[in-house]
């Protein structure tokens, strides 16, 4: 027997309890027969979070991660979804790998993690060599996404980091500012193949879809790329129209 509204997937969802922007950007993107069962990670909201508390806070997450996944298990989803971004790029790609590994495991099903899909997506493109990247990290923990990228096989050009001071500040960087933000990334046009957003509490879904229109170019959400990757991995090839070339074409 299958679940009467999950009957195609059940998704065990995972994001920081700051994170605002996820949960509704997922159901966004749910195709009939999918549903999102969110479990959040306790994350107490740092206030004037600076390159140095960074990384322990987000190291914090990670901790907590397991507590998370352990909750959401109850409901017997199929399948597991990283709303939570940061974390999945420490380390490299072997970092990468080894998170996936130890949320797997603890889960005993499949996870779709924010690094790992940002690759599948750019490789889904086709053609895409030099990228650049946007985040509401800071300058310590961008360096840890351009390493897993560069060690991913590709070039990084350039990557801006808007040092956001709290949590739930992410969730409140408004989509004019962002859209100056990928004008300036993109250059002259030429220099970059793709643009990538990281950082899940940064509402970039519906503007990455539009600048993909008059950038002429791959702009990739993460939000979007993460559960582009679960649905794919879970064999639901439903193209999903408005929300970027990601869901309507692969």
């Amino acid at each position: 027997m299958r679940d009467v509204l999950g009957w195609r997937c059940k998704f065990g969802v995972l994001g920081p309890s700051t994170n605002t922007i996820v949960q509704p950007d997922f159901e966004m993107m749910r195709p009939p027969g999918v549903t999102n069962h969110y479990s959040r990670i306790f994350t107490p909201n740092a206030q004037a979070v600076s390159n140095d508390t960074f990384m322990a806070g987000t190291q914090l997450i990670g901790d907590n991660t397991l507590d998370a996944v352990r909750s959401v298990m109850t409901c017997s989803p199929d399948y597991l979804v990283m709303g939570m971004s940061a974390v999945t790029f420490y380390g490299g790609a072997a970092g990468a790998d080894a998170f996936r590994a130890k949320v797997a495991r603890a889960s005993g099903v499949g996870v779709s993690i924010g690094s790992h899909s940002c690759t599948a997506a750019l490789k889904a493109y086709g053609g895409v060599k030099r990228i650049a990247f946007l985040s509401p990290y800071y300058p310590v923990a961008n360096a840890e996404v351009r390493r897993y990228f560069t060690e991913s096989g590709f070039e990084v050009v350039r990557d801006l980091c808007l040092e956001c001071k709290t949590w739930t500040a992410i969730a409140e960087v408004r989509p004019d500012e962002l859209r100056e933000k990928l004008i300036w990334l993109n250059g002259d046009g030429r220099e970059v193949d793709a643009i990538v957003q990281v950082g899940t509490n940064l509402s970039m879904v519906r503007l990455a879809a539009a600048a993909e229109l008059w950038l002429g170019k791959p702009v990739i959400a993460i939000n979007t790329a993460t559960y582009w990757h679960a649905l794919r991995q879970n064999k639901i090839m439903d193209k999903i129209e408005g929300l970027g070339r990601l869901l309507e074409e692969f």
